[in-house]
């Protein structure tokens, strides 16, 4: 996007700093056309930072936050690890710089008070960068509504249902943790309540209404293969009810479980609308008035919302930021309503652990609200990261592969799984040609598969009882892998796969 003139009628530009060099690449593109020079970037790992040096040559590049913080730099893209950001928040903050911040805003509700404290102090920009407001179905509702299409808002659900066992133990894109033995900071175990803010953040932006009151029940069961935290972590289910400031209900679904689903729907007094894979709408003020797919888009930044990360999201979530620092108008997610996207995760965590006590939730703008929560650091129990997921007397060179076999035995499971269970119901599908294509994978990819299963069951062998040991075993279990690796395996797949075909052909004749 860097050849893009600027959205903004102004000349006025923004230095703008990356702390966190992950996911803070994927807002690179788009900088130029909303006024913000990419200037710095800081992060501990040293792949991502000479990412960061091939696509932004001129810029500062560190691991130290320090010198990050004393760089001339205006505002700070804050992509830390998410336990981090209400503490790396206030250290931008206090040293002059406007924070745009993944989410969620902070971990513990006296974070909370602190951060918005610290932002009043400052007078600096704070935003949230939470996206899923701004897909082209979900922008288009929120102009739809406040038309009144929909009338008043009664109920909606909104799922952020994301299975992402390979990033307990590796970043984006399959770059295993280093040290090799050690689980991903917070990924590996921090549960799916405190990152609500994808399935809870479109409601609120279409409606203009404000969490209120929220209330979960535990969930104990949790996908194999993610490192074992009571609850599940973000390998468990952790679906809350939330009331909305105008007494309407929310159910707000959030988990790693084996059906990823971003599917939202919204019920109103004269209509409602359902994005599934399209947006539709049923208009006419009744159950069984029609429901009809429409066509959406962003409006009149459409052509540069279509080409950006997340279906869009990530494009405004930075034009906002832009906005407010450039005009003074505020966000969608300023300090304020980020407290209120993020604090009903945390109080459904709380409400979980004590057998579904409903909480209210407070409001932060107004400050005796705030009081109660004050230093209130209750949270999830952190587990010991830098502990090593074996013995200590282990073979540093055999253990140092655990995360890096965990990403690729992960993968192949759903692999032989998908071909194993598929060709159970394959009678049954109205598809079966996609069930060829899923044994042509196993085939393709089964030298790999082999060599994966054969190192996974020696390491697990090898240290019998370790933590790593047993997550080896979920993903040999759960594949099967024995038979996986016995003689015939592969000749059995290729019989299944041409009888299948010849199936598939004869219908088509």
């Amino acid at each position: 996007m860097s050849d893009q003139a600027s959205v903004f009628d102004t000349n006025r530009r923004i230095r703008l700093g990356f702390w966190g060099l992950g996911r803070g690449m994927s807002f690179v593109e788009m900088c130029t056309a909303l006024n913000f020079d990419v200037v710095a970037g800081c992060d501990f790992n040293p792949q991502m930072r000479e990412n960061f040096r091939k696509a932004c040559p001129d810029a500062l590049v560190t691991d130290n936050a320090d010198e990050f913080l004393d760089a001339d730099i205006d505002a700070v893209l804050l992509a830390t690890y998410c336990p981090a950001h209400a503490a790396d928040a206030i250290r931008c903050l206090e040293a002059g710089k406007h924070v745009l911040s993944e989410v969620t805003s902070f971990h513990t509700m006296g974070e909370g008070v602190e951060l918005v404290e610290a932002v009043e102090r400052t007078g600096k920009v704070y935003n949230l960068a939470e996206n899923y407001p701004f897909t082209a179905h979900q922008s288009y509702l929120a102009r739809r509504w406040r038309e009144g299409l929909f009338g008043e808002f009664m109920y909606g659900e909104g799922e952020y249902v994301h299975e992402v066992r390979g990033l307990a133990y590796c970043y984006g894109g399959g770059m295993p943790v280093v040290p090799g033995d050690r689980f991903h900071n917070w990924r590996s175990w921090q549960h799916f309540h405190y990152y609500n803010t994808h399935s809870l953040g479109p409601v609120m932006v279409i409606t203009g209404l404000r969490p209120t009151r929220v209330v979960a029940l535990p969930g104990e069961v949790a996908l194999p293969g993610y490192p074992r935290e009571k609850g599940g972590g973000l390998g468990g289910v952790a679906p809350s009810l939330i009331t909305l400031s105008n007494g309407a209900l929310f159910r707000n679904l959030m988990g790693g479980m084996t059906g990823d689903t971003h599917t939202f729907r919204y019920w109103g007094t004269k209509g409602a609308a359902e994005i599934t894979d399209k947006l539709y709408l049923r208009l006419g003020a009744g159950g069984d008035s029609p429901r009809l797919p429409v066509h959406a888009d962003w409006g009149e930044l459409t052509s540069l919302a279509e080409r950006m990360p997340h279906g869009g999201g990530d494009f405004f979530v930075l034009y906002h930021f832009a906005r407010q620092i450039l005009f003074d108008e505020p966000a969608p997610f300023d300090i304020y309503t980020a407290a209120d996207v993020t604090i009903p995760g945390i109080l459904a965590f709380r409400s979980s652990c004590e057998g579904g006590k409903p909480y209210d939730v407070p409001d932060f703008r107004d400050k005796a609200a705030r009081e109660p929560w004050r230093g209130d650091q209750f949270a999830q129990e952190r587990p010991d990261v830098t502990r090593s997921s074996f013995p200590p007397n282990a073979d540093r060179k055999r253990v140092e592969r655990f995360n890096g076999l965990m990403w690729d035995a992960l993968s192949h499971v759903k692999l032989v799984r998908a071909y194993a269970d598929w060709m159970k119901v394959a009678d049954d599908a109205e598809d079966p040609a996609s069930i060829v294509a899923a044994a042509d994978r196993v085939i393709e990819a089964y030298p790999a598969i082999r060599d994966t299963f054969r190192e996974a069951i020696d390491l697990a062998e090898a240290y019998p009882g370790s933590e790593g040991a047993e997550l080896l075993r979920d993903v040999i279990d759960l594949a099967e892998a024995p038979a996986v690796l016995a003689d015939g395996y592969l000749d059995q797949v290729k019989r299944d796969r041409d009888a299948l075909k010849r199936r598939v052909d004869a219908a088509a004749d």
